[in-house]
């Protein structure tokens, strides 16, 4: 697509967006259309500047000048197949599907919990299923202890008391039954090397001296990691069997478990090995049995890491949509840095209204579906979005009516 045409056909769709949305338009639609129209995801580095002031030009706009500019642009507008709401899902099941959000027990839910929760409550809303709300904490370092009873009113406000709220620490025998199930399978070792010995052989697509171990030892250094007697925190790490031929360095034989003798928040000192990430969300979503997963384009390789894992285990991987993010020039949503701004006093509390959490908004009034129907307007997109706070929360007010 040359450029000239690219202006004329990203104006015509961000005034049919802004039409359609109060004057507003948002880059994503637009950006969907274009790339229905031909544009190429490797021409929007060169382009989506552009078409960003394009779409701040249309919004500066008033609706009666906004219609007659489309008056004349209106021919550059595909016409398609007219959709309300999200695009429908594959291989749904009578029965429904089972989704989830997984937030860390960092803090309360904010803003985009409660928007990317809406994509997914949206779906089971629709076909009907569960929709599991997972608090992932099996990393005993970075948990706030009144996190757990926040998220879980969090979650039961946002889908009006349908949501199933779980919590990862609660089911760690599960991931080490599942453990022993891979290592006996041939798919998990033990491995004792240093982290810095390991990532040099893994760098040169060497194979680690632990892989050569048989089921019989790798069961006895497992139970040697459970031991407190046993290894040492940092001496030992169960690692996934994989390809030590991949092309991306991060897939060779990823790690599973590590010792970690921090104390936990709610487990205090019951276990001392936890499963990473990729192990215990992979077991979740089989023990759970999740048909399709919406969830941020950065967790594209932990979705390849949990294929391989489901694989091993002759497991069905569900169905999986990846989401862009959002950026913003003047606004740091990080539950984090949130509960430091409390501590030091800048903020009042959780529900401070200069935070963004949802306990702030729903103190402003804001109502649940304000977030199912701002999933609805984003839509299943993987392309970035930079936007400023106050022209996000102008759209976020436009569905809290």
């Amino acid at each position: 697509m040359d450029k000239k045409e690219l202006v004329k056909k990203a104006r015509a769709y961000a005034l049919k967006n802004a039409l359609a949305y109060k004057g507003k338009a948002t880059q994503g639609p637009v950006i969907s259309a274009l790339f229905n129209e031909g544009l190429q995801k490797q021409e929007m580095v060169k382009y989506v500047k552009e078409i960003s002031q394009i779409i701040q030009n249309v919004n500066s706009f008033s609706i009666e000048e906004q219609k007659k500019e489309f008056e004349k642009l209106k021919k550059e507008v595909r016409e398609r197949e007219v959709r309300e709401g999200l695009p429908e899902l594959p291989d749904v099941k009578k029965s429904g599907v089972i989704m989830r959000i997984a937030p860390s027990p960092s803090g309360p839910m904010h803003v985009f919990h409660g928007i990317n929760a809406g994509f997914s409550f949206n779906y089971v809303q629709k076909y009907g299923g569960k929709f599991y709300v997972r608090i992932e904490d099996t990393n005993p370092e970075n948990i706030d202890s009144k996190a757990y009873k926040l998220i879980e009113e969090d979650a039961k406000w946002l889908t009006k008391g349908k949501a199933i709220v779980v919590i990862q620490s609660d089911r760690v025998k599960l991931y080490y039954s599942y453990v022993e199930k891979l290592i006996k399978k041939n798919f998990a070792y033990v491995c004792t090397c240093s982290a810095e010995a390991f990532r040099k052989l893994a760098m040169e697509k060497k194979v680690c001296p632990c892989r050569k171990l048989n089921v019989k030892e790798n069961l006895e250094r497992w139970k040697k990691m459970l031991d407190k007697k046993g290894f040492k925190e940092g001496r030992a790490v169960l690692r996934f069997k994989s390809d030590m031929n991949h092309k991306n360095p991060a897939m060779r034989d990823f790690p599973l478990a590590r010792i970690n003798e921090s104390k936990h928040p709610r487990q205090k000192e019951k276990y001392r090995v936890w499963p990473l990430m990729n192990l215990a969300v992979s077991i979740d979503d089989i023990e759970m049995k999740m048909t399709h997963i919406i969830r941020g384009k950065d967790h594209r390789d932990n979705a390849l890491r949990q294929e391989m894992i489901f694989n091993a285990l002759g497991k069905k991987y569900p169905w999986v949509s990846f989401l862009g993010r959002y950026h913003f020039k003047d606004m740091i949503v990080s539950t984090t840095q949130f509960r430091k701004g409390i501590e030091s006093g800048k903020y009042k509390g959780w529900d401070d209204p200069k935070l963004p959490t949802l306990l702030s908004l729903k103190k402003q009034k804001y109502k649940p579906e304000v977030f199912w129907k701002m999933a609805e307007h984003i839509g299943l997109s993987e392309v970035d979005k930079t936007l400023e706070k106050k022209e996000f929360f102008r759209l976020l007010n436009t569905f809290n009516k």
